[in-house]
């Protein structure tokens, strides 16, 4: 079934289901991963929102969240590789493991810059888990991406937190621009 958003047409690409099913998967293995620490997972919103939610849920030690706003979309549906940073990391993250909860990763320029500003404060360790990747926009690895929901193709999507014109987000499955 297709959708619209603004002047955009969608049509589904990953069920709600699905992605239940993996964020449980992703977080049995940061259960596993970090079962003697505390992490703090870091979300970075606006996209990030619905996913930390839920993968929280599955967190069963203790942890700490914390949030961060950056954008590189503005609203268009191609990342503008310039980096605007909205909200800034307030907790002392020096001496813990980080968690980076992002919605998607496509040229992995915002999460260089974060990955980057966060070392400069000295945490333990520091892990990427991203609900989408777009291996094929990829402008250059990154090491610390440990955990990835799905990896999709090179195409705009919204829903489950991603945006098109700040709408979208609210629904419960991913689609992608027709």
């Amino acid at each position: 079934m297709k959708i619209k958003i603004a002047d955009l047409e969608f049509e589904p690409l990953i069920s709600e289901k699905l992605i239940v099913e993996r964020t449980k998967a992703i977080g049995q293995q940061l259960n596993a991963d970090y079962q003697n620490s505390i992490p703090v997972f870091v979300g970075v919103l606006n996209g990030s929102f619905l996913f930390i939610a839920d993968l929280i849920k599955q967190i069963e030690g203790p942890c700490e969240i914390a949030f961060t706003k950056l954008a590189s979309y503005y609203g268009g549906t191609t990342s503008k590789l310039k980096i605007r940073d909205d909200i800034d990391l307030i907790m002392d993250i020096k001496d813990r493991d980080v968690v980076i909860i992002e919605d998607i990763v496509d040229t992995g320029n915002t999460l260089h810059y974060l990955i980057d500003k966060l070392k400069q404060r000295n945490p333990s360790s520091i892990a990427v888990c991203s609900l989408l990747l777009k291996p094929a926009a990829l402008l250059s690895p990154i090491e610390e991406l440990k955990y990835v929901g799905f990896e999709i193709e090179n195409e705009f999507v919204v829903g489950y937190g991603l945006d098109y014109q700040e709408m979208g987000r609210n629904l419960r499955d991913i689609y992608k621009k027709v």
